[in-house]
């Protein structure tokens, strides 16, 4: 066995102690073993080995794919690592690119405490993967929430990170909340629909982007929410918005948003769907630009809140050369 996937270590992240480690393969359950093996409809699509970590909370999965400088990929809701997948892909040659599905996510576990599906969760959870994987001079990859939980994750480990590409995201509190998405948040009403009948994630396919989506992109952004108890982290994601100062996330978010000017002078690269009626350039990509009134920005005019699927050969592009830059 590898000592590298031996490895223990109790993090202390904030006032919780997280006992994390990475497993090998044969001590991966069988349930989430099968489900990382059965990709049908997307195999062809998402072909990468699956690894796996363990925290108090459950067992997260993510991908591992090439060697050199670290690329670290965070999604949002309700999507998982397949998002990056053509990233990953086009970058695994030349750089260490990971992937994580956060809990609730894509073949992590899902367990059914909501308790555990907070900004804060999911912020010292990346935090363990950083730490068991020893990973530094980490150029991070944010989408939807995942800008959130990878800027609190860097954050509360500042010496670690170097560079920040940033799509259609956040990570500094707004009112500016679409009323499609107020609806999900609707007490049982919400709850019926994004856990009983799928409607968020299956909006997301049409809603997200400005062209259809292939049959075998559909099928992979679908496939890990196909059941009420698996569609628990997309329901929480939408509950979880911290809109007052009494939410249990309100005041994680704040400190993300003031940890913000501690990158000021780091090289960062904005890349936007200017069609994304989410995370709106107005409210949004204004946002980041006030505080990173530096960064480097690429604005694709025709392309949704899943920019890359509606630019994929544009993202690459843009992360590629920005990658290159000193």
């Amino acid at each position: 066995m590898d000592l590298c996937c031996r490895k223990v270590r109790l993090v202390t992240l904030g006032s919780t102690a997280v006992s994390s480690r990475l497993l090998t393969s044969d001590q991966v359950p069988e349930t989430l073993a099968r489900r990382a093996k059965d990709r049908h409809g997307f195999a062809d699509e998402y072909p990468f080995d699956s690894h796996w970590f363990q925290t108090s909370s459950g067992i997260q999965h993510y991908v591992d794919e090439g060697s050199g400088p670290v690329l670290l990929m965070v999604h949002g809701n309700p999507t998982w690592s397949f998002a990056w997948r053509r990233l990953v892909s086009a970058l695994r040659g030349q750089y260490r690119v990971i992937a994580i599905d956060h809990l609730g996510c894509g073949f992590s576990e899902k367990p059914q405490d909501r308790d555990v599906y907070t900004l804060n969760g999911h912020i010292e959870r990346l935090q363990s993967l950083v730490e068991l994987l020893g990973l530094k001079d980490i150029t991070l990859f944010g989408h939807d929430w995942g800008g959130a939980i990878g800027m609190g994750c860097a954050g509360r480990m500042k010496e670690r990170f170097r560079r920040f590409v940033l799509m259609n995201t956040g990570a500094f509190r707004s009112q500016a909340i679409p009323f499609r998405i107020s609806l999900c948040r609707i007490p049982l009403l919400g709850k019926l629909g994004d856990q009983g009948f799928n409607l968020f994630a299956r909006a997301a396919l049409k809603m997200a982007v400005e062209r259809p989506l292939s049959p075998a992109a559909r099928a992979g952004f679908i496939a890990p929410y196909d059941s009420w108890a698996h569609r628990i982290a997309v329901h929480e994601f939408v509950q979880d918005i911290p809109l007052t100062p009494t939410h249990r996330s309100y005041g994680t978010l704040t400190e993300v948003e003031e940890s913000l000017s501690s990158f000021a002078s780091h090289p960062i690269k904005l890349i936007w769907g200017m069609k994304d009626w989410c995370f709106t350039p107005k409210e949004f990509l204004s946002g980041f630009l006030k505080r990173f009134p530096q960064a480097s920005v690429t604005r694709i005019e025709d392309a949704g809140h899943y920019v890359f699927e509606d630019a994929t050969d544009q993202v690459i592009s843009e992360s590629s050369a920005f990658l290159k830059t000193p």
